[in-house]
C-alpha cells in the first residue's frame, strides 16, 4: 500500500480528531492536510501508521487550539463550533461516544478545557486510544495523561444534562418544532420549550445577531413565531438537517444560498437551547453564501407589514 493509500485510509479519523479538538471544519482540515505534508516528508515509515498520523494531526491541533483560543476570547458575541453535517468517521463500537462528543453542547463543554486536557479527553474518551498511544500523542507521561483526564471528566461531566433525550425523542420533538416554526404557531412552539430554554446566535460581528440571549418560553416562542413566517415570506427555505449529530436546519435563500443554520438541544423532553450560526465564514463548507444583510434589511420590512398581536 502506498504513502497517499495509507494517508487516505485514515483521513476521516484525522478530520474527527481535529475537528474535536478544535471545533473548525477549516482548521480542521487545514490540521489534516499539514499532517499529511509531515507523513510525505518522512523518509522512513513508521512502525504503526495510524499511531504516527494521530499523534501528527493531534499536535498540530493543540498548536491551532493555542492561537485559536486568543482570537476567540476577542470574537464579537458568543462563539459556537462550525457545524458538522455528517462526521466522516464512523465505528460501531464507539458510536455512542462519537455522536455525544460532536454535539453542539459537548463542543461547547470542550472549549471549557486546556489544550492538552481536551486532546487528551478526545483521544481517551472518544476514540478509544490506549495511554501509552495518548501520551506519546501528547508528549506527556501516562500519569500526567491520567490526571490531565480526570480533570477533563469532571469539567464534562458538571455540564451536562441530567437526562439526555434518545435519537428517536429528539427527532419526533424536532419535526413538531420545525412544523410549528413554518405556520408561526406560538402555542405549539410554547409546549416544546424548556422553561429556561435559550435562543442565541452566533454572528461574529459579520452577520445581524440577536443583541443578547432570549431567555424563556415565553419571549423565545414570540420571537420565533414572528420572525420565521416573516423569512419565509420573502422566499427563505428550510432545509431540516442532522447537524452535529441532533437536530437541525439549514436556512437557505430565495436562490438557494446558505444563510445560516440552526440546531437544537434537547433534554428531558423539552428544547432547551437554540443555537444559531449566522457568520458568514463559518457556512462556506455547506455552500455558497448568501447576503445575510440584505436578507436581514428585507426581513424587518416584512416583519414591520406583518406584525400582529400574538
Amino acid at each position: 500500500m502506498s504513502k497517499v493509500e495509507e494517508f487516505e485510509e485514515l483521513r476521516s479519523l484525522l478530520f474527527s480528531i481535529a475537528y474535536r479538538i478544535l471545533g473548525s471544519v477549516a482548521e480542521a482540515e487545514d490540521a489534516v492536510q499539514e499532517t499529511w505534508l509531515r507523513f510525505d516528508a518522512t523518509t522512513t515509515l513508521p512502525t504503526s501508521t495510524k499511531a504516527f498520523l494521530s499523534a501528527a494531526v493531534t499536535r498540530i491541533s493543540i498548536d491551532v487550539l493555542r492561537s485559536a483560543r486568543v482570537r476567540r476570547e476577542q470574537y464579537v458575541g458568543p462563539w459556537f463550533p462550525e457545524p458538522l453535517l455528517n462526521d466522516p468517521y464512523q465505528d460501531p463500537a464507539r458510536s455512542v461516544e462519537l455522536a455525544e462528543s460532536v454535539s453542539v453542547a459537548a463542543l461547547l463543554l470542550l472549549e471549557r478545557l486546556s489544550p492538552l486536557e481536551r486532546a487528551v479527553f478526545v483521544l481517551r474518551e472518544v476514540f478509544g486510544f490506549g495511554f501509552d498511544e495518548v501520551a506519546a500523542a501528547v508528549e506527556r507521561s501516562e500519569a500526567a495523561c491520567r490526571q490531565l483526564l480526570v480533570r477533563a471528566r469532571r469539567h464534562m461531566q458538571a455540564g451536562r444534562p441530567r437526562f439526555r433525550a434518545a435519537r428517536e425523542e429528539r427527532e419526533e420533538l424536532a419535526s413538531r418544532f420545525f412544523d410549528a416554526l413554518s405556520e408561526g404557531d406560538v402555542t405549539g412552539l410554547r409546549k416544546l420549550l424548556a422553561a429556561d430554554v435559550t435562543m442565541v446566535g452566533d454572528g461574529g460581528g459579520k452577520g445581524p445577531q440577536l443583541s443578547r440571549t432570549v431567555a424563556g418560553t415565553e419571549k423565545v416562542a414570540q420571537l420565533l413565531a414572528v420572525s420565521f413566517p416573516a423569512l419565509m415570506s420573502i422566499g427563505v427555505t428550510l432545509e431540516t438537517r442532522e447537524l452535529n449529530g441532533g437536530p437541525g436546519a439549514v436556512f437557505r435563500d430565495r436562490d438557494g444560498k446558505v444563510l445560516n443554520t440552526l440546531a437544537l438541544e434537547v433534554a428531558d423532553g423539552r428544547i432547551r437551547a437554540i443555537r444559531l450560526i449566522i457568520n458568514p465564514d463559518k457556512l462556506g463548507h455547506l455552500g455558497p453564501v448568501a447576503d445575510v444583510w440584505a436578507v436581514d434589511r428585507e426581513t424587518r420590512h416584512a416583519m414591520r407589514a406583518v406584525r400582529r398581536p400574538l
